[in-house]
């Protein structure tokens, strides 16, 4: 069996970036980390910088999307990127060497199989990917106000997850953020509470579920302890992991 390995390079609202690959080839899904950073965090876990084939941006907020431009020209790789994601980008920012898809849209990248799907936040144009490969299918679901139907149906085809689980709802409303922000943060357009990210996965997993990555975990409304606490009914279904902003995780294998 063909292996597929997976990491988060990094996780949180100061920068995310998933690591998807194989014995000779990967992708990146968002690079919210300067290239710096993001270099040295792959020399950290041992990932040869040439099997990277491909960068996948979500979209334009710079949590994702910051280190793009430069990476692209170090690595010599293209950024996969939509129109609208592109021109929201600020022009320091914009990579040269892009690949433009539509939401919605498979398309190759060497041996995997990319699917993308639109989302709803508060982006111009954002959407989340499913990675396939050898059978096996990886979710990358981060930045999602609300489970619409296009986010069940990818999510109950993977067989691991990075799932946002950005914000406790108690954390959000009693914390330090202006009205706005709550509102903006817990709307259908922000991001997913601990609870629905649960809720999601426990009405909408699908048999081949195994690992779920809790990710985009928020620095001022949440913690790693009460993320972890929400999901642990999940255990006996589900490996459950924790993703971090300052550091990556262990290189899991599916």
């Amino acid at each position: 069996m063909s292996k597929l390995e997976v990491c988060a390079l990094a996780s949180g609202s100061n920068g995310n970036c998933y690591y998807i690959g194989n014995d000779q080839e990967a992708i990146l899904v968002d690079v919210g980390l300067s290239a710096r950073q993001l270099q040295l965090r792959l020399q950290e876990k041992g990932i040869a910088e040439h099997k990277i084939k491909a960068l996948l941006i979500t979209h334009e907020h710079c949590d994702h999307a910051r280190g793009a431009r430069v990476l692209s020209k170090r690595l010599h790789i293209p950024v996969y990127i939509t129109k609208k994601t592109f021109l929201a980008l600020s022009k320091a920012n914009r990579p040269e060497h892009v690949v433009w898809f539509d939401p919605d849209q498979s398309f190759s990248v060497g041996e995997f199989e990319v699917h993308a799907f639109s989302k709803s936040h508060d982006a111009a144009d954002a959407c989340s990917f499913r990675v396939s490969y050898a059978g096996k299918h990886v979710g990358v679901m981060t930045d999602i106000g609300e489970a619409c139907d296009q986010v069940k149906s990818h999510f109950s085809a993977c067989h691991a997850v990075f799932l946002e689980s950005n914000y406790d709802e108690d954390m959000l409303m009693s914390g330090p953020y202006p009205y706005y922000l709550k509102q903006r943060v817990s709307s259908a357009v922000g991001h997913l509470s601990n609870l629905q990210a649960y809720e999601l996965a426990n009405e909408f997993a699908g048999e081949n579920l195994r690992t779920i990555f809790l990710s985009h975990l928020s620095g001022e409304n949440n913690t790693p302890e009460i993320a972890d606490a929400v999901f642990d009914p999940l255990r006996s279904r589900f490996q459950v992991e924790l993703t971090s902003r300052h550091q990556s995780t262990a290189i899991f294998e599916l």
